[in-house]
């Protein structure tokens, strides 16, 4: 008879704060199991969508622009191995932090501004993984966060969420050649033709083909 001990604990997807430099894991900021996960697909063509140019209708520019997006539900009992006094503050903070820059940042373009600096380098956000088993790992860009604060503790702390994330994958089409999230990227997509190659080829008379002529 199977016990519930013999049954294994899902994986968790998760988002994961990593070393630019090293490619070393530093935070898991987050764990949860969505319920679903909308995917989007756009190719990067190389010519103009209705331009007529023939020589163009097959080439591609780079990788597709992928984006993701999902709702997740977080608690104080899901995301904590002991109880906290601040609820699911910091994990919330941690997750805004991805789209803001530190008040330390800001203090220095601060500086930089009133030294007269004529053009000051934009803020670069952390390299962001985000993993849904060990076949999806891939270096992302938030591009939406929406945060539902659904609970609290007598002290108004928030200890539980819905989140709803929009992530757009990095690709080589993205980051410099030798950044950490370059080679994550080239990673991720070796892994697709790994599973795309596993694939069995289906047969063209189930289509209702002969396979004569072109086909």
């Amino acid at each position: 008879m199977t016990r519930y001990a013999d049954i294994p604990k899902p994986i968790r997807s998760g988002i994961v704060i990593v070393d630019p430099q090293r490619g070393t894991p530093q935070r898991v900021i987050l764990r949860f199991n969505p319920d679903s996960l909308e995917r989007a697909l756009a190719p990067r063509a190389a010519g103009v969508e209705g331009a007529g140019d023939r020589t163009e209708a097959l080439r591609l520019k780079g990788p597709a622009v992928e984006t993701w997006k999902f709702t997740a539900e977080i608690d104080a009992t899901d995301q904590l191995d002991v109880a906290a006094l601040e609820g699911i503050h910091p994990q919330l903070a941690t997750l805004e932090m991805l789209v803001n820059p530190t008040s330390v940042q800001l203090r220095n373009l601060e500086a930089l501004a009133a030294a007269g600096t004529l053009e000051i380098t934009p803020i670069e956000a952390p390299l962001t993984l985000f993993t849904w088993g060990n076949k999806r790992v891939l270096p992302v860009r938030l591009t939406e966060v929406a945060i539902t604060e659904d609970a609290f503790d007598v002290d108004l702390n928030p200890i539980r969420a819905s989140l709803s994330i929009g992530l757009r994958v990095l690709t080589v089409s993205d980051l410099p050649t030798g950044h950490r999230g370059y080679e994550l990227y080239l990673a991720h997509l070796a892994q697709k033709e790994r599973l795309a190659a596993t694939v069995a080829n289906g047969r063209l008379a189930a289509l209702g083909l002969n396979g004569g002529g072109v086909l």
